[in-house]
């Protein structure tokens, strides 16, 4: 049977102290290998919690699979902010193109249930409610009213799914 260890770790900079530390000494492993290949999986997310499953099987070989980081992290690496407003309805902290939010769709494709380019966008979108971020000068909310009456249909369409 193989045990899992699932965490969040800091993309490119893991280390051996919690939560990874703790969870993978007991199973035996070298911590050091596990870290090492995490980072350099990681590397590519630098700044943004990511998601991180280590698979240890019982001949002790180890298994990482690295997720995307949360739709929210990925919105504010594009936008170059630091956090979200804590005042949604009323403060504003960016404004996301469309196809800035279709290129943080297609880093989620695996993660995302929608079917086409235009409902992952859309579903970027949605997102950005409550993180108080704008698309194309509008209203997040706005601005998938404008997707699904076909204004953005052009810029959408160059866009590879």
């Amino acid at each position: 049977m193989a045990d899992v260890v699932e965490a969040l770790v800091p993309g490119g900079k893991a280390n051996p102290g919690p939560p990874l530390g703790p969870a993978l000494g007991p199973l035996g492993i070298n911590v050091k290998d596990v870290i090492d290949k995490i980072n350099e999986k990681t590397k590519d997310f630098n700044g943004m919690q990511v998601p991180v499953k280590v698979i240890v099987d019982s001949n002790k070989n180890f298994e990482i699979e690295v997720g995307t980081p949360p739709t929210s992290a990925l919105i504010l690496s594009e936008l170059g902010i630091q956090k979200g407003s804590g005042l949604a309805g009323s403060e504003v902290v960016g404004d996301l193109s469309v196809s800035q939010a279709a290129k943080i769709a297609r880093m989620k494709r695996d993660d995302i249930l929608a079917y086409s380019l235009k409902a992952a966008v859309k579903e970027v979108l949605g997102a950005c409610v409550p993180m108080g971020v704008n698309a194309e000068g509008v209203h997040a909310r706005e601005c998938q009213k404008q997707i699904d009456e076909g204004k953005f249909d052009d810029v959408l369409a160059n866009e590879a799914w």
